[in-house]
């Protein structure tokens, strides 16, 4: 059943407000974890509001996501995948996708998670939603490694892309 939309306006405004000032500040004072923090309501409304059975499974991923990066976060959890997989990028979905700090991966996954629910939303208010979480999630690169989010540009502009869909 289609979830209501009387109040649905006003709450993706305040969040939309919540998770701006989270980007501004937070890349401002290099905080990741005010982003994350102001993102996290998003997320959670994002989780409500689908109801697709490939896109609930991609909000209710990006809850469990959005929650360890908090925790990798606020306890200054600093683990290297590529000593994990022994390999600085792993072959994912016709690209390479480069491999970093735990804190660098969630967000990366986040926008991969964003990405599709923008893709297989149709609703005005989850779609909205997802573009909050995916600039939020780059900004969260940004605020931990900025020379990560270039490598991803990189995987933006690579011509294996065009494969996926």
């Amino acid at each position: 059943m289609a979830k209501p939309t009387t109040y649905a306006t006003p709450i993706c405004i305040v969040l939309s407000i919540l998770v701006i000032i989270g980007i501004v500040v937070g890349i401002w004072k290099h905080s990741p974890l005010l982003i994350t923090i102001l993102l996290l309501p998003a997320v959670g409304y994002e989780a409500y509001r689908t109801e697709g059975e490939t896109t609930r499974w991609a909000s209710w991923v990006m809850i469990a996501v959005i929650i360890a990066e908090l925790i990798v976060i606020a306890f200054k959890i600093n683990y290297d995948l590529v000593r994990l997989f022994d390999t600085n990028a792993l072959y994912v979905g016709y690209t390479y996708l480069p491999l970093g700090n735990l804190k660098v991966m969630f967000p990366i996954i986040m926008i991969v998670l964003s990405f599709m629910l923008f893709l297989r939303t149709i609703g005005k208010y989850t779609k909205w939603l997802a573009i909050l979480i995916l600039i939020s999630s780059i900004a969260i690169v940004y605020a931990i490694e900025p020379g990560m989010l270039k490598s991803l540009l990189h995987i933006g502009t690579d011509q294996s892309w065009r494969y996926m869909y």
